[in-house]
């Protein structure tokens, strides 16, 4: 999440997530999203199945629509959309209006200054904090956040613990040395892994 340090909702392999990401490079802002996703689209399905197991809060017309944008956002930014439920369900449970102690919002809990921030970059109209509790809003921001830290660090592994304790701290204990947070990457491997047990079961 990309705040400090709070309570976490809750091995498998690193490699699981090793081969989440197909290059160092993000899109540039603004790239066009990739073509409309087929009706028969398994990672579409998986998606669909995933976020009606839980109490989202969203309408069946909604949940499409997160769905859709749930597996555009991650083919964009080249990740893959398992990987990308598994952050949401480590964040949120995939509740759209989850808030943490510390003010991270939505699906993929992300601060408000964050928010802005991102959304500026990305050309995405910022209408106030909001704009965090929209689905398809929260999961393009924090799409492109996770690839951007991952871009930034250079490691999945890294990006996830930059993603729940912020760059900068990450960043700090990078350069002294220090032993970086295991907690919330196992946390994500786990659901990641769950997952995959899930669809191929």
């Amino acid at each position: 999440m990309p705040r400090g340090p709070v309570g976490l909702l809750c091995g498998a392999m690193l490699g699981l997530l090793s081969c989440a990401v197909h290059g160092p490079e993000a899109p540039a802002p603004g790239a066009a999203a990739p073509a409309a996703l087929a009706a028969a689209d398994p990672a579409l399905d998986f998606v669909r199945r995933e976020l009606t197991t839980r109490p989202t809060g969203l309408s069946d017309p909604e949940l499409d629509a997160l769905a859709e944008a749930i597996v555009t956002e991650a083919r964009l930014q080249r990740l893959d959309p398992e990987l990308v439920m598994a952050v949401m369900f480590v964040e949120s449970r995939y509740h759209a209006f989850a808030m943490s102690p510390v003010g991270a919002m939505g699906l993929m809990q992300i601060l408000p200054s964050t928010g802005e921030e991102l959304a500026q970059r990305l050309g995405v109209p910022w209408h106030g904090t909001r704009t965090l509790f929209d689905p398809t809003l929260n999961v393009r921001l924090g799409v492109a956040y996770l690839r951007q830290l991952q871009a930034q660090f250079g490691s999945l592994e890294v990006a996830l613990a930059a993603y729940n304790w912020g760059p900068g701290h990450i960043g700090r204990r990078l350069r002294l040395g220090d032993d970086l947070p295991t907690e919330y990457p196992r946390l994500v491997r786990e659901a990641h892994a769950a997952q995959d047990a899930g669809r191929r079961s």
